[in-house]
């Protein structure tokens, strides 16, 4: 049976994701889109789709002269990144608990994470943690937001666990989180929310790369 055109490029879009975050496609590598379609067994228009829809999550950077890359993380993406998710997230979170919104997928979470060891799955794992708790607030303009930063976050996250492996102090907070979330405590889960995004910036972003704002 044919695969759909569609599927071919979801097939690339996931691949290229899964590869990023685990480290095998470097940040700055170049992507070429001929070789990454000869790899994938495909022709370049799904390759060429999925690295505009990975430029518009962050994931990759295009350039009129020199191509696609992997994006590099430098302190100031970090800072970008969650500043803003301080901004949005804990809010979120707070009025997603406040109405008691279902946690299931937040517990189901954890569980997953708590098997896995890849970098690449942790970090896409984190990721749907982090989402199932805001995602019942109510307020779809949030989850946009929030999920429009979720790859970027994720690259940051790997490229900080490269720095300093932080997983099993993380792995305790999302535990502290959710319980004060399944004891219907709005006020507790957004303070370890947010204490819990800032700790993990100020940990890594001295050790990244400067940006061109110096940071």
């Amino acid at each position: 049976m044919l695969v759909p055109p569609a599927s071919r490029t979801e097939f690339v879009l996931v691949t290229i994701r899964q590869l990023i975050l685990s480290g095998e496609l470097v940040p700055g590598q170049q992507l070429v889109e001929t070789e990454l379609a000869e790899s994938f067994g495909v022709s370049k228009t799904p390759v060429r789709e999925a690295l505009k829809t990975l430029a518009g999550t962050g994931l990759v950077t295009m350039s009129q002269f020199k191509g696609a890359s992997v994006r590099i993380v430098d302190a100031d993406m970090a800072y970008a990144v969650y500043d803003l998710r301080l901004a949005v997230e804990p809010a979120a979170v707070h009025r997603a608990v406040r109405v008691g919104a279902d946690l299931t997928a937040a517990r189901a979470a954890l569980r997953k994470a708590a098997k896995t060891r890849s970098k690449a799955e942790l970090s896409l794992v984190n990721r749907d943690f982090h989402r199932a708790l805001y995602a019942g607030c109510g307020n779809p303009l949030m989850v946009q937001a929030l999920d429009d930063l979720r790859d970027q976050a994720a690259l940051i996250t790997v490229a900080g666990w490269g720095l300093v492996p932080s997983w099993d102090e993380e792995a305790s907070e999302h535990a502290a989180i959710l319980a004060a979330a399944e004891k219907s405590d709005p006020d507790l889960a957004a303070f370890l929310l947010q204490q819990h995004i800032q700790t993990f910036v100020d940990r890594i972003a001295a050790d990244l790369p400067k940006g061109q704002h110096g940071r």
